[in-house]
Parts: C-alpha cells; structure tokens; sequence
C-alpha cells in the first residue's frame, strides 16, 4: 500500500496468460495408459480353438507315447481334384496374402500379463512363525513334547545347548520323581525327605551357578557398553577439538589475509607517497603511458577491474613447424647434429688412476687425510662465538595444584534397599499422623466453622440460644480434651512398645542379614576350593588321558607291526606251501596220466555224462512240461478279459448313439436348456462326453488284436513268455 514500486497485472498480462495456457494445452501428448504389448505370436495367426478332432489327435498321441502297441489312425485329407471339377480353380495364380508390418494393436493383444515384482525385504524378513497345528491326546499317555510348550519360535527355538541341558534336566528330574518311594509308606517318608532335600541343594547349587554364569554374562555386557560409551565419548571429544581447531585456523588464516591485505595497501600508500615528497599536484600525461609499455594502459592492474588472460586465446601462437608432424620433421632435420646427438666427455680425474681407470688407493688415502688435516685446521682456529641470550624466553607459573577430590565409598545395593525402605515407612508414619492432626483440628473447630458459615445476624433469642449452645461447646470440649489426653498416654504408651518391637525385629533382621551374608561368602570359598580341586581333577586326569593315549599309541604301533610281520610271513609260508604242493599234484598228475588206460578215460567220460549232461537235459524238459501245463490257464484268462473289454465298449457306443440321437430329436429352443443341464452336470458329464471318441477307438484296436490273440495255438511249444501280450 505505501511501497511507491508496487505494481499490479493489468489486462495485457492476463490476455498473454490465457494465450500461453492455449498453447500449452495444445501441445499435450497424448499416452496410452495400457501396458505395452510383448506377444511374441504375430497377429495375423488364428487364435481361435482348433476343434475336438485336433484334440482327439493329441490324446491319441500321448496314449501313443504310453503304449507302443496302440496305432494312431492316419489324417485322409480330400481329394482336391486337380484334373476334374476343380480344375477352374488351378488355371490362374491367386494373389498372395500380404500382411504390412503394423504397430502392436492394443485391442486385440492380451488384456492380462504376469509381471514380475521386486520388493526391498528378503524372504527371512517375510518368514512368519511356524504353524502348530491342533493334536489330540490318547487318554492315558503324557507325550514329552507336550512339555515343551513354553517354547515357541524366537524364544527357546529353534533349540540350542542351553534348551538341550534343561531337556535332559528335565528328563533326569522326572526320573528321579519316579524313583521317589510312595507317601502311603511310613518307614519311607526319612528316605524321600532326605532324597528331597538332596535335590533340593543340588537344585539351589545349580541355580546358584546359572545366577553366576548370568552375572559375568551382565559384567561383560556392561564391559562393553562401558568401553563402547567411552570410545563414543573420545571420538566425540577428538571430533569437537578438531572442530574447535578448525575454527581457530580459520580465524587464524582470515586474520593472516586480513593483515595481508592491509600490508599491501599500506605498501602502496606509501609509494605512493614517497613518489611525491613534496606534495606538488601532478596533472596525467597520456603521453608518457604510452611511450611506457609497463604503465597501465597496456598492463592494467586486476584489482582495478581487468583481467588480461580472459582473452588469453587471442594470443596463442600457431606455428606449421610445431603443430604438424610434416613441420617437426622439417625442423628436426634442419637443426645441426650437436642439438639431437650429444657427446658427453668424462671429466679428468683429480686424482692419479691406473691404465683401467681406476683410483690408486695410496692416493684416496693421500686426499683423505688431507681433507681430515684440513678440517682439523678450521676447527682449531675456529673462535667460539659467545652464547646470546634468548629473546622469546618467558617464565612460566605452574598454577596452584588443586586439592585432591573426595571419593565417596558406593553404599552395597541391600543397604540402599534397607534404607529406602525405612524412608517410606517414615513417610508413611508421618502422612498418617499429620492426616489424624488435621482431622481431630477440624472436629475441635467444628462449631467456629459452622458459627462462620452463618451470614445473618443473629437476635436476642437467637443469641441466649447460642451463649447455651456455647456452654455446652465448651463443656463438651473439656470433656473431650480429657478423653484425648487419655488417648494419647494410652498411645504414647503402644507407640513406646511398638518402637521396642521394631528395634528389635530390625536388629534380628540386620543380625540375620549379616549372617546370611557371610554365610554366601563362606559358600562361595567353598565353591571357589571346590572349582580348583575340580579343575586339577580334570588336569590330572588330562594328564592320564594323554599318557594313556601315548601308551595307546605305542600298543597300537606295535602291534600292527607284528600283525603286518606275521601276515608276511604267514604269506610266504603259505606260497611256499602252494607252490610244493602244485609240484607235487602236477608230479601225480602227469604219473596218473602216463599210467592211464583207455578204459578208464571212457570211465570218466561217462561220469560226466551221468553226472552233468542227462540231469540238465531233464530239468529243461520239466520247465517245458510246466510252461505247456500253464498255458491253458492263461489263454482262458485272456478270453476272459477280451470278452469283458468287448461287451463294456459295445454298451458305450450304444449309449453314444442313443444320446445323439435325443439331441437330433429336440427342438432348437431347447439348446439353452440343453447347455445349462450339460454345464451344470459338471465336469463327470463333459468328461464322458469327451472320452466317447477315445473309447470308441480303443474298442476298436483291442478288437481287431482279440482275433490274432484267438489265433494262438494254446498248444504251441514256443519259448516266448505267455505273459509278454
């Protein structure tokens, strides 16, 4: 309102609004919000059902696949009749299909597609718990899973050692239940108390330890919060001094350019002066810039405003003979050869070297001891300077040390318990009796209250009323004051023996205390000289393990090596023995067969005969009789079955050909009818429908195999098994 450059829009601005809103409105592209269309098949492909025939092929072809046996009919196209009524159609070539490649269409694509999905959790984050599905208890039986309830997943399982341990000790604890002697017995109650009680401090040592093992577990952890929160605290103090040092050098460094920049101006302040001493005012001679190439018109100072290496490309020299390849060449061969080749001669040595080269060594030794003479010399006549004192020494006061901090002792955790249960006793005490003070204060001030509260005047009778009414106040008043004096002697009374009695349980109770502790600390030397004899228990019997496994070792080593030595030599032995012994035999071998005549050879060849030839001969003819007898039994079983098959698919094409011939026989209005029945029937009657094809040509194969199985001679003497059909 007061702003003298507040401007509003005026009409012009709102026209060029609206003309701009036009444009913007008609530049809009358009998108299809439909997902784009990945159908490898191209549209120009029928999509439709290929029909039942197609169908009943492809059943036929997997019972194929199943059975070799069965024959899968042949597809008879018709004859298409090139050379008689149909040859009109052949005389010209008909036009082919030409299909343009077009976009995708949206309509006739897939209106639904299976997309993947990726999500930022893991399957174990998705995992929920196990499912416990409902059981049923036998009467009589307590299964042992039942008693591990209480562990569900996450707490107690999947189970570990700890859950294995409480397992077993459960088990043990169950069986020493069982081994309890019964109630009903009297001689056996000393036993099961005593057996109680043993279990009972076996319990309590037990549970004394897991209280342990928890309390150096909490140690551990506390350790190590202690030692994390302390790393925390110095990357935290680390972080805030680097901080604070970084601060300081940023003022230090802005400091340092601030005193910088004053130098440099007061640097030229006083150049400038010192340039006109006499203070004369000197007019701009243009002349004398210009014939100065270092004044300021050609090299003008940046803070003034200019910078002469913005236009630094104007300057950039561009040479043939340093920018090409050809030009380097050519400069390269113009140069003299003492610029590309150099020659470097060695340097004479000082010193008197050998015809190889080398130095001698009595002259190294010449120059070094003159080199060590000559420093003696600068040493000795060296005059010591005098020492200068130092110029930034200052005298540092160490600041008073402080006094040392009071450390106050950590009261114990009972003690503290102790305490504060004593304070809110007192406060309990106190509230009570300050409630009784005010409650008896306003009992005795009853009537002034109520005298108070009155906010008329009263009158003359009104006031002989109250003066009687007062009396009686009082009297009453003294009355009761004489009964609250009885009742607080009374009460001084019980509370002087209430005070003796809580002395006295509180000193039972601190008595009882510090027994108990010191009993705790007496069980735990105890435990503590039971843990070492235990552990030099176990190394001792380490110990013994390991010389036993040595002496083990040695057993071991040894004996195989007399089981290795003795099955060496068993073994030569026994090929020793052989060997004799196959001498000996093929010794009485070749005498038998040089002593033999050839009525014993006839007499082994006979055996043989006897022996291994007629008795195979009769057992092949056995198994034959068997075969021949059992094959009777199995024709018949054939029959058997080729006749049920025959009669069940005759019953199903005639109750194919019944069915088609009640639906050529009702009207077309009824087809709706007809459908709905058809679909509500369910998948039994569409099935059946859809198998009459399939058995029709089943019944068909296994009636034209029947006649060839008929014609088996049931006396045939093949070796085929009968049950290869």
């Amino acid at each position: 309102m007061y702003n003298p450059l507040y401007t509003l829009s005026s009409e012009k601005d709102h026209s060029k609004s609206n003309v701009h809103v036009q444009l913007i409105g008609d530049e809009v592209v358009g998108y299809s919000l439909c997902s784009e269309g990945k159908d490898p098949v191209p549209l120009f492909i029928d999509r439709r059902w290929r029909g039942r025939a197609q169908q009943r092929l492809e059943a036929l072809q997997q019972l194929a696949a199943a059975q070799p046996s069965l024959q899968i009919p042949q597809i008879v196209y018709e004859d298409p009749e090139v050379s008689g009524r149909n040859r009109y159609k052949y005389f010209a070539r008909t036009k082919p299909c030409v299909h343009s490649a077009t976009r995708d269409s949206k309509v006739f694509g897939p209106k639904l597609r299976t997309l993947g999905t990726q999500t930022d959790y893991r399957d174990g984050e998705a995992q929920t718990d196990p499912c416990s599905p409902e059981y049923v208890v036998p009467s009589g039986s307590v299964p042992e899973l039942l008693t591990l309830a209480t562990l569900t997943w996450g707490r107690g399982l999947p189970a570990g050692l700890a859950e294995v341990e409480m397992i077993e000790r459960a088990r043990e604890k169950r069986a020493w239940e069982a081994t309890l002697p019964a109630m009903n017995n009297a001689s056996q109650i000393a036993k099961r108390k005593k057996m109680m009680d043993d279990m009972e401090r076996k319990e309590w040592a037990f549970r004394e330890q897991e209280i342990e093992k928890l309390q150096e577990v909490r140690l551990e952890v506390l350790k190590k919060l202690l030692w994390r929160r302390e790393k925390n605290q110095d990357e935290l103090d680390a972080k805030r001094l680097h901080d604070h040092w970084q601060n300081h050098q940023k003022v230090k460094e802005e400091k340092i350019k601030k005193i910088q920049h004053d130098c440099a101006l007061m640097l030229r302040k006083l150049i400038a002066k010192r340039k006109n001493v006499m203070g004369k005012l000197e007019r701009r001679d243009i002349i004398k810039e210009y014939t100065d190439f270092a004044s300021q018109t050609y090299a003008p100072l940046s803070r003034i405003g200019y910078f002469p290496d913005n236009h630094s490309e104007r300057y950039v020299v561009k040479n043939f003979y340093l920018n090409t390849f050809a030009g380097l060449c050519e400069l390269e061969a113009s140069l003299p050869d003492s610029v590309t080749q150099l020659k470097i001669k060695a340097p004479k040595p000082k010193y008197t070297t050998t015809k190889t080269g080398f130095i001698k060594r009595s002259a190294r030794l010449e120059v070094e001891l003159a080199q060590v003479h000559q420093a003696l010399l600068e040493k000795k006549n060296k005059v010591k300077e005098p020492k200068k004192p130092l110029r930034f020494l200052e005298k540092v006061e160490k600041p008073v040390p402080r006094p040392p901090t009071p450390i106050l002792e950590k009261p114990s955790i009972e003690e503290e318990e102790t305490e504060l249960a004593v304070i809110c006793l007192q406060k309990l005490l106190r509230g009570r009796a300050i409630q009784n003070m005010m409650f008896e204060g306003k009992k005795k001030r009853l009537e002034l209250i109520r005298e108070l509260r009155t906010t008329h005047a009263l009158q003359e009778d009104g006031q002989l009323l109250l003066k009687a009414e007062e009396q009686m106040t009082l009297a009453l008043q003294q009355q009761h004051d004489l009964q609250m004096h009885k009742l607080s002697s009374v009460e001084s009374h019980l509370a002087r023996e209430e005070g003796r009695v809580l002395a006295n349980i509180f000193d039972f109770l601190s008595k009882e205390l510090v027994r108990l502790q010191e009993e705790r600390k007496i069980h735990a030397f105890v435990m503590l000289a039971e843990r070492q004899r235990r552990m030099r228990e176990a190394e001792e019997s380490g110990r013994r393990q390991v010389v036993k496994v040595h002496q083990s070792t040695i057993d071991s080593y040894l004996e195989d090596i007399i089981l290795s030595g003795m099955e060496i030599t068993a073994e030569e032995q026994a090929r020793e023995e052989i060997q004799r012994m196959a001498v000996e035999i093929n010794d009485i071998a070749y005498e038998m067969e040089s002593r033999r005549t050839r009525l014993q050879s006839e007499e082994i060849v006979a055996e043989l005969v006897y022996d291994f030839l007629i008795p195979e001969a009769e057992k092949m003819s056995i198994r034959e009789k068997v075969r021949q007898s059992q094959r009777k039994h199995i024709y018949a079983a054939h029959q058997i079955i080729h006749r049920g098959i025959e009669k069940v698919v005759a019953d199903l094409a005639l109750h194919q050909e019944t069915s088609a011939s009640k639906i050529k026989r009702d009207p077309p209005a009824g087809t709706a009818s007809t459908a709905l029945s058809g679909t509500a029937a369910g998948p039994s009657a569409a099935d059946s429908t859809c198998s009459a094809p399939v058995a029709h040509e089943l019944a068909k194969l296994l009636c034209e195999e029947s006649p060839r199985e008929t014609a088996v001679n049931p006396s045939d003497g093949s070796d085929k098994d009968p049950t290869a059909s």
